[in-house]
């Protein structure tokens, strides 16, 4: 597989992940509450972060959201699903939060898969994840449904709110 290529906007700069990555995301996936509506409890340690990035990278195209080029304050990935339908993951460290790092990463992430094939981006939230519904709602991405009993994680068994951006909501109209 190929690495994804670079993209940015300003500040925010998405490279390629790697497995050096593991360390400084870790970070993200050891805090219980960036982890609270993750499909597993927060990382106990950086070797299970490594062994979850590895698995990552090899699901799809995963970027590191940096600012600058730096260390990886997080990461989002591209997960097909089938022909022209991707899904996208994201998670950022707390203390990088509310700084508009992922609704950029977002927006790259999406004018990129639109541009290489993609017509169709889905999200799987949780209810509860009110910072995550709120994220895709302002990238343009509409609720479609609930999934009832979709996950059984740490929490117990979880719907999912299934939310989805067209590509045909993003091109202009004459």
């Amino acid at each position: 597989m190929t690495a994804p290529p670079w993209l940015s906007r300003a500040d925010v700069i998405l490279r390629p992940l790697t497995l050096d990555d593991a360390p400084a995301l870790h970070i993200a996936h050891r805090d219980a509450d960036v982890h609270r509506y993750w499909s597993s409890p927060a990382h106990a340690s950086e070797e299970e972060t490594r062994a979850y990035t590895a698995d990552t990278i090899v699901l799809g195209p995963s970027w590191a959201i940096t600012q600058s080029g730096g260390e990886a304050l997080g990461r989002i990935s591209l997960f097909h699903v089938r022909a022209g339908v991707a899904e996208i993951g994201i998670i950022l460290r707390r203390a990088a939060q509310g700084r508009g790092l992922s609704a950029t990463a977002l927006a790259l992430v999406s004018a990129h898969a639109f541009a290489n094939g993609y017509h169709r981006l889905v999200a799987d939230i949780d209810p509860d994840n009110a910072a995550s519904l709120r994220l895709f709602e302002k990238a343009g991405f509409v609720r479609e449904g609930v999934l009832r009993q979709n996950w059984i994680t740490h929490l117990g068994v979880r719907d999912s709110i299934l939310m989805a951006l067209l590509k045909s909501q993003t091109e202009e109209t004459p």
